[in-house]
């Protein structure tokens, strides 16, 4: 059987469906599966054990500039890429017009059929073509958490019963010794700091990150702070020079990182604490000690749901010092009770 999932974007929203590949090995073992993705995201998915293509598209970028030589060009390939196979089944994660377009453009074998959702879900985006595109439309309950909705919809396209917790299928090597440093140190005591976000709602005050970082360092451990941008490089700086300012070493400014660079730093790191957003999900699916903070109530839907070695914090106007750094001795704690 020859199955495609569509699931283009954002990084999160990418995480969140990771799990449904290894519900489909583990239901039907003989199973092809394929993928399209942005291809920002194709390095994630190259560490998911049980992908047999790999298909990226980059129709953010193509849309700023459709008419561009380049892109038709690149458009072209593209499809090329998508319709080398027929599908028994095409699955549209996602619920846009973007995915229904790529499902609708993916061939399908004698007797195929393309899947998508039927509803909006509480707090997700939806259009309308993904229904109309689709030879069955799947309803899933309103109040569905984002990876159970993605993994609910694959599971009744292809006829199986979901077993077991999610499993994200992220595999990193771990190593000895981190690579982002010029004088290696040992990771076991480093955590990272995940504080960028898209929105600026999201985001945790400086203040609290410094706090914060102070309880670690007191603690024995090292503060790690990846960024995506200039914005949050200065923010990253902001916060090793006031703990670097008791300790020296303190606190380290990781380089700009691609994602699959990321994905191994952080995957050697103690653990994980961060706002709401695509790299805190990646430490989800790393199976990383983490505390996800919200501002808002929307934990529910896309924070960590695995039994304590991972939690969301909510509080508004935004979640004290206090209630995160208890979360994270929580977090820790369950992590040496598996560990032992």
């Amino acid at each position: 059987m020859k199955i495609l999932l569509v699931k283009l974007s954002s990084l999160g929203d990418v995480v969140h469906a990771l799990p449904v590949v290894q519900d489909i090995r583990a239901a039907l073992p003989g199973a092809q599966i394929d993928w399209v993705v942005e291809k920002s995201f194709a390095s994630l998915l190259a560490r998911c054990p049980g992908l047999h293509r790999i298909i990226p598209c980059e129709i953010r970028r193509w849309r700023k500039s459709p008419l561009a030589a380049a892109t038709r060009r690149e458009w072209r390939a593209f499809l090329a890429q998508l319709q080398q196979e027929a599908y028994d089944a095409v699955i549209d994660l996602q619920g846009l017009t973007k995915s229904a377009v790529v499902a609708r453009l993916a061939q399908l074998a004698p007797g195929g059929k393309r899947y998508a959702l039927a509803n909006q879900t509480d707090g997700s985006a939806y259009e309308a073509p993904t229904r109309w595109v689709a030879d069955v439309a799947i309803r899933i309950a309103p109040h569905t958490h984002a990876v159970q909705r993605s993994r609910e919809l694959a599971a009744r396209a292809l006829g199986y019963t979901l077993q077991s917790a999610p499993n994200f299928g992220l595999k990193v090597p771990l190593a000895q010794e981190v690579r982002v440093q010029s004088a290696p140190e040992k990771i076991a005591n480093r955590v990272a700091f995940v504080h960028g976000t898209s929105r600026t709602d999201k985001e945790w005050p400086l203040s609290h990150w410094i706090a914060l970082g102070q309880r670690l360092n007191a603690a024995g451990y090292q503060v790690a702070l990846p960024h995506g941008s200039a914005s949050e490089l200065l923010t990253s700086r902001a916060i090793a020079d006031a703990l670097n300012e008791r300790e020296p070493a303190s606190a380290i400014v990781w380089p700009l990182l691609a994602l699959d660079a990321l994905t191994e730093e952080l995957a050697q790191c103690a653990g994980v604490i961060g706002v709401d957003s695509g790299v805190s999900h990646v430490a989800v699916a790393l199976d990383l000690p983490h505390v996800q903070l919200y501002n808002f109530d929307t934990a529910w839907r896309t924070g960590p749901d695995t039994g304590g070695r991972q939690v969301s914090v909510f509080a508004q106007p935004t979640p004290t010092v206090e209630a995160v750094w208890q979360a994270w001795l929580a977090c820790r704690a369950v992590h040496r009770q598996a560990a032992a």
